[in-house]
């Protein structure tokens, strides 16, 4: 795991066509990881029938939602989980 609870990371701004499960308005953004979940299959190619393997590490982020949404005023916070392939050290 390359990613410990506390840590600040950028969701890497891929450009992936096909099955992906990292929702597009958080590429580019920064979160905090809150929970390491540990490693499970790449459900981007079980998609497609591939075996998922090697298994990828899965975390639980966190994006303050004023930093996701213009004009967004309040203290909410949006977790997500996502794999580390998704993420890069901030």
């Amino acid at each position: 795991m390359s990613f410990a609870p506390g840590m600040r990371v950028r969701v890497r701004d891929l450009d992936v066509r096909g099955h992906m499960r990292t929702p597009g308005y958080v590429r580019g953004k920064v979160g905090r990881i809150a929970h390491v979940h540990g490693a499970y299959r790449n459900p981007e190619t079980l998609a497609y029938g591939g075996d998922g393997l090697p298994e990828r590490p899965l975390y639980l982020v966190g994006f303050a939602q004023r930093e996701l949404w213009p004009g967004y005023d309040g203290g909410d916070t949006l977790y997500l989980d996502l794999y580390e392939h998704w993420l890069e050290p901030e």
